[in-house]
């Protein structure tokens, strides 16, 4: 069995927050597709609570695609220490960087939680913009590195 790219990283040596360049992918057409690890929070001592993380990946899907060309998804990691982002391409991680703060920096502006009624979401009583919106804070005022071991 194969293991899974995320489960070869070293929880324990990671310093977040961080924008990690996981892998580059090649379809069978030739397509690339890049995957990210936005860590926003210290893998095994912190995690996001559930209303805000699914608060800031509503604000994040949104404002990350007026920031950057070509996203195909954004994730929210099940141990709920930060995002995967998945775009079409060889993608720069400093671009990304650039994009994720710039949208988290719209997030802080924001006043209405973007799809959040029944009908968009089949979870919509779980979300917080103000969790996310702390959290956007935070991370923001730490400072992404593109350096996951924080040197």
């Amino acid at each position: 069995m194969q293991k899974v790219e995320s489960f070869k990283l070293d929880h324990t040596k990671v310093k977040a927050p961080y924008v990690r360049k996981c892998c580059v992918l090649d379809g069978t057409n030739g397509d690339k597709v890049t995957k990210f690890d936005l860590r926003f929070l210290q893998p095994n001592s912190e995690a996001f609570g559930t209303a805000a993380i699914h608060g800031l990946e509503h604000l994040l899907a949104t404002y990350l695609r007026e920031t950057l060309e070509n996203i195909i998804d954004l994730s929210p990691m099940g141990c709920r220490t930060g995002f995967y982002l998945i775009m079409w391409g060889d993608v720069d991680p400093a671009q990304v960087k650039d994009g994720l703060e710039k949208a988290l920096k719209m997030v802080l502006e924001v006043d209405v939680m973007p799809a959040a009624t029944a009908v968009e979401c089949g979870n919509y009583k779980d979300l917080s913009l103000f969790g996310a919106k702390e959290y956007a804070k935070d991370a923001l005022e730490k400072g992404f590195s593109l350096n996951i071991y924080g040197e």
